[in-house]
């Protein structure tokens, strides 16, 4: 972390300097607003804690609840997803509070006595190298805090707008602020106001009853799976032996469950296969108590028993998966103004961990791009990306979602009884899906194609940048690379040395002084130099063997009012996890690898592909 760069100053260093006229929650919602966001769920509020960092945009987010969340349903947080955590600053306040999943067991029945239940292996729940973060489960209401907190500690102050419902919007293309909104707030004494709000942009992350959805006419299609299933938070006794791990488990005939430990030690999460539903019933019509979901949660489980002392909270769900065709009022002709994201545009199961982790992963993809069309460092074409990035994401989970669900759902193979479970093969098939790191982005403005993918074999295009241990070059400090990634705005250009470093200098000379490079030609007079483009080397030498004097200005350049030197954009190879070899990386030529602001890879080219490179960036930036 860097702080002190334009004084010193005491104190909390995430505590930053107020906006002069900053608002706290209470105070009036302005007439015009940069970012209207409604909704203070998962995809809100990643949203808005991005938007935070950008002093110079005008954000507001309304929610219709009276205040934060105290009782979060979502609990799985993907590796992935820690990752984005990483950026945001609070990764190491969840992995402190965090249930670990390192391993998950898998449960079928017995094949000696079929009525009762026999662990039938066990797997690493993350698959060895994937990422530096683990899966965690953490409830989502300790989440939302964490991004309160940013929001809070921000240039503006940030808080929700709480009791605020929105009534209606409308675009109208004439002018500054385009959208209008009505809203109605419910003031302390219990009367209600309308407000009137001119908008930028509007994002609706306002869950699977979007008002936002609505007013822009888009539609959730898709059916349900005419299957109930009851989830529940307990404090039990038991002796079953795997109360603690990450469990799939198959009963003979009475269905099965997936037990998932929570935070604290001793609270467990159960989500339990329950009746079928008839083709036109719904589970709200069937009397489901809790006592139902712990009867059948005991006879899954025999022959261990479960004494349920405390039930925190439970409820009955029907699956379905549901999907709108576009995540934004964008027809073609015209760029978008108003956007949904997260429940407000795909809905599904939660047995696949994937509903609180895929919202957030909207929110941070159009998080950046908007800052960048505000700031006016990106046209306002690059918000067109959005829903065809995004959506793309939600079809792939709900085809996942829905094998994954029917998998769960079928019975234990009578024929061959020895042989393991059908989702203990499934799930380690498709680990890295459920760890949130397969999506790749398909070559477009924002991802290159894979012409140079040789380079650097091992940070595929489309897919997000993959940390390994590095050297810190300036103070010897083993780090994460990926750490370097910050949710700011900025792009991120690793330039991996040749053998001889040659190369990399002739590249760092003309991103320094050539008119065509990005950092010149994108640059603000009174920016520093790497406030939209964030230049990192990677060396192949040991640290003690590199000297500064070797190493080009633009990796120590001078920033902020005083002109200090930032000495921490050059690293090198760790011996013991060498970065060249774990990532495929070319010895001889190096490479460039262009990292978009979320940490997806936009590109891999040689250190000479000049052209290229600017290229690239003169499609995204002003």
């Amino acid at each position: 972390m860097q702080f002190h760069l334009n004084g010193f100053r005491p104190g909390d260093p995430d505590l930053h300097d107020p906006l002069p006229g900053s608002e706290a929650t209470g105070a009036s919602i302005p007439p015009e607003v940069d970012v209207l966001i409604v909704g203070c769920g998962p995809a809100g509020l990643t949203l808005a804690a991005q938007l935070a960092a950008f002093p110079s945009i005008t954000t507001r987010i309304i929610e219709a609840k009276n205040g934060p969340l105290e009782r979060g349903q979502a609990d799985g947080v993907s590796v992935r997803s820690m990752e984005m955590f990483q950026a945001f600053g609070f990764a190491h306040r969840v992995l402190r509070e965090a249930y670990w999943v390192n391993e998950t067991t898998f449960w079928k029945p017995d094949a000696q006595m079929p009525g009762q239940i026999t662990r039938a292996g066990r797997v690493k729940d993350v698959e060895e190298g994937l990422s530096e973060m683990p899966h965690v489960i953490l409830n989502q209401a300790r989440i939302h805090d964490m991004y309160l907190e940013i929001m809070r500690n921000s240039p503006s102050r940030l808080e929700p707008d709480y009791n605020c419902r929105l009534l209606d919007l409308e675009v109208d293309e004439q002018g500054e602020y385009p959208v209008s909104v009505r809203i109605s707030r419910t003031l302390a004494s219990g009367d209600t106001e309308e407000v009137a709000v001119r908008a930028q942009y509007v994002v609706g992350c306002d869950g699977a009853r979007s008002a936002v959805r609505d007013q822009i006419g888009r539609t959730m299609v898709g059916d349900f799976a005419n299957q109930a299933w009851g989830v529940m938070d307990v404090l039990a006794v038991t002796d079953f032996p795997d109360i603690r791990f990450k469990c799939l488990i198959q009963s003979q005939n009475d269905g099965n469950i997936v037990l998932i430990p929570r935070e604290g030690g001793y609270l467990a999460r159960f989500y339990i296969e329950m009746d079928k539903l008839a083709p036109d019933e719904r589970v709200r019509n069937k009397e489901i108590s809790a006592d139902h979901l712990i009867r059948a949660a005991n006879r899954i489980l025999a022959p261990y028993t479960l004494d349920i002392r405390d039930v925190a909270w439970w409820s009955v769900y029907e699956i379905g998966q549901r999907l709108t065709d576009r995540f934004d009022d964008g027809d073609g002709m015209r760029q978008p103004r108003v956007f949904i994201a997260g429940d407000a545009c795909h809905t599904h199961s939660p047995k696949a961990g994937q509903g609180m982790n895929v919202s957030m992963g909207d929110a941070f993809n159009l998080g950046w791009k908007l800052a960048a069309v505000l700031e006016g460092r990106s046209p306002s074409s690059l918000l067109g990306t959005y829903s065809e990035e995004r959506q793309a994401v939600a079809q792939d989970l709900i085809d996942f979602d829905r094998e994954w669900t029917k998998v769960l759902t079928e019975r234990a193979d009578e024929t061959t009884p020895d042989a393991a479970p059908k989702f203990q093969s499934y799930f380690i098939e498709h680990g890295r899906y459920t760890a949130g790191t397969a999506v790749c982005y398909k070559p477009s403005r924002l991802t290159g194609d894979a012409e140079h993918q040789s380079l650097a074999a091992g940070y595929p295009i489309g897919m997000r940048f993959q940390s390994v241990p590095v050297i810190r070059h300036a103070d010897a400090k083993p780090m994460e690379l990926g750490h370097t990634l910050l949710a700011d705005g900025r792009w991120r250009v690793y330039a991996f040395a040749d053998r001889a470093g040659e190369g990399l200098c002739r590249f760092a000379e003309f991103l320094q002084s050539d008119p065509r490079s990005p950092v010149v030609q994108f640059s603000r007079d009174v920016d520093d130099a790497d406030s939209v483009i964030d230049l990192r080397a990677i060396f192949q030498e040991a640290h003690t063997e590199l000297d500064v004097s070797d190493i080009p200005a633009i990796l120590r350049p001078t920033k902020g009012r005083l002109g200090l030197v930032d000495y921490e954009k050059v690293f090198c190879a760790d011996p013991s996890k060498d970065i060249f070899d774990l990532r495929g990386l070319d010895r001889d030529q190096g490479c460039l690898v262009i990292v978009r602001p979320d940490q997806y890879v936009a590109d891999v080219m040689p250190l000479d592909a000049l052209d290229r490179f600017h290229s690239y960036f003169e499609a995204n930036l002003i």
